[in-house]
């Protein structure tokens, strides 16, 4: 039994196996997410679904079928790890682990209905597990490269972000002193105008709330031009991220794994 379990595991973690059926299965159940989302997509078109709603249902039943046998599976071999070996805590442990959760929420509406309410967009989270299913060969690696340029550059984008909220509280606030009197509906409040103030920040120019009076037109594109600067800090501070991660990377690849030493370098 302990074989058999040790195999399952393997098969379900690529990053254990180099199989050819774990890959098959692994781009099957992508597959079998995509479709889940589209059929979500497609049944909100209600003529559409009152035709094909058996389909629909059939298709909901096998999809769950699947991904009730797969959590199990999963739950069942977690113990092959070291920190969930204990054959209780550590399943409770597992089961508790925000990817196992995901699974769990996205198919468990199906057995408890909760007063009629419609939950199958809950399926739509099944797309969290794509970060589980690209865990081989190059994904792994991109990955793992956007994680370490966010995490090395936390504290230049928290400073942007605080920075961007501190503009918009402030060109909100002006806005709002300026244009209250000729737009209460729109400018009658703080809040109201924060809406004005995140489109003109980001540039997006909806068009549906604007300024009227000169001065606030004034103030306004002096508040969009300070926006195209201030926006434009994480795009830069995440390519200067990962400009260095590929230096660090390169530098890496030319150190010798046994010495330590540059396999570069002439003796």
């Amino acid at each position: 039994m302990h074989k058999f379990r040790r195999a399952i595991f393997k098969f379900f973690d690529p990053t254990h196996t180099d199989s050819g059926a774990s890959r098959v299965f692994n781009f099957g159940m992508l597959v079998l997410i995509f479709f889940n989302i589209l059929a979500v997509v497609l049944e909100t078109e209600e003529s559409f679904y009152s035709r094909y709603r058996v389909y629909f249902y059939y298709f909901e039943l096998f999809s769950v079928g699947v991904f009730t046998v797969e959590y199990i599976l999963r739950l069942w071999t977690c113990t092959e790890q070291q920190k969930y070996k204990s054959p209780v805590l550590g399943r409770l442990q597992y089961a508790l682990s925000p990817s196992m959760l995901i699974d769990l929420f996205s198919f468990l509406p199906f057995y408890i209905p909760l007063g009629g309410m419609d939950l199958r967009f809950i399926r739509a989270v099944r797309l969290f597990r794509l970060f589980r299913l690209f865990k081989m060969g190059r994904y792994s690696q991109s990955l793992n490269k956007l994680a370490n340029v966010l995490k090395s550059k936390k504290e230049e984008l928290v400073i942007t972000l605080f920075s961007s909220v501190v503009l918009l509280i402030l060109a909100s606030s002006l806005m709002y002193f300026i244009e209250r009197e000729s737009q209460p509906e729109l400018f009658g409040s703080i809040p109201k105008a924060m809406w004005w103030g995140a489109v003109t920040l980001t540039t997006v120019g909806y068009g549906d709330v604007y300024p009227m009076t000169l001065l606030g037109r004034i103030i306004g594109a002096f508040i969009a031009v300070l926006g195209i600067g201030l926006f434009a800090l994480p795009a830069g501070i995440i390519a200067s991220g990962f400009a260095s991660e590929l230096q660090k990377q390169k530098l890496e690849q030319n150190i010798c794994p046994h010495c330590g030493q540059d396999i570069n370098t002439t003796p």
